[in-house]
């Protein structure tokens, strides 16, 4: 299966790697990678990889398989073919990257905020989301925006934790997230922890300080539903 680097580091931007596959749709595996695949709302990582003879090949997507192609990278049409044994250099687009690691974490600080379950999320580059079911509860753009902007400021410190599938099992409330269930892998979960601020399971790309962030603010809370509300967050700068 392929190292998932960006699961330890994920301001890694290149890695050397092998080709261990390619499947009938093109997709490449490799036996190590820094591009995260689609998941938990975070779009794929795009980028290239680059040829020992110089040739480029542009990864559009990134998204997961199963088995030994558990990280699939998604060339652009037409472009060169590789074979397992190829060595090349896997190299995210640093600038959407950062922007999601941006706007995950600032989603976690939303959660703090916002006490209630979450019913759906996603991460993109200029906006992202997170879908909330607030029962009798109500929501004001301008009280959450100052308040996650104090937490950003506050610039608190951010790292990633693992603990097994039964202490995950043991602390039911850890799980925000009602739409999916966390991410487990070989019998641990990865929680992502904002000292003193936010601890739940995440798989995604992070900051190592929320003041990396940069202000934000709530753009538009959506109503979708009799429960349901969308709150938006874009950057503000």
């Amino acid at each position: 299966m392929t190292e998932e680097l960006f699961r330890e580091d994920a301001y890694l931007k290149s890695c050397e790697a092998t080709v261990i596959s390619v499947n009938a749709l093109g997709g490449i595996s490799l036996d190590r990678s820094v591009f995260y695949p689609t998941g938990g709302g975070q779009a794929g990582d795009r980028g290239v990889l680059r040829l020992a003879s110089g040739d480029t090949i542009e990864i559009v997507t990134t998204v997961k398989g199963d088995g030994a192609e558990n990280i699939v990278h998604v060339p652009a049409e037409d472009a060169p073919a590789l074979s397992p044994g190829d060595a090349v250099t896997a190299e995210i687009n640093w600038d959407i990257r950062y922007a999601h690691m941006r706007m995950h974490t600032c989603l976690h600080l939303l959660c703090a905020v916002v006490p209630y379950g979450v019913t759906g999320g996603q991460i993109n580059a200029t906006k992202s989301r997170l879908d909330f079911d607030i029962g009798d509860g109500s929501l004001d753009k301008g009280s959450i925006t100052v308040a996650i902007n104090k937490l950003i400021e506050e610039d608190h410190p951010v790292a990633a934790l693992w603990i097994s599938d039964a202490e995950l099992d043991a602390n039911p409330d850890l799980v925000r997230t009602m739409s999916a269930p966390p991410p487990r892998s070989a019998g641990k979960v990865r929680l992502l922890s904002i000292d003193g601020v936010d601890l739940q399971p995440c798989g995604g790309t992070h900051l190592a300080r929320t003041g990396e962030v940069g202000k934000i603010r709530v753009s538009k809370i959506e109503n979708k539903g009799k429960r349901n509300r969308r709150v938006n967050i874009v950057f503000d700068t």
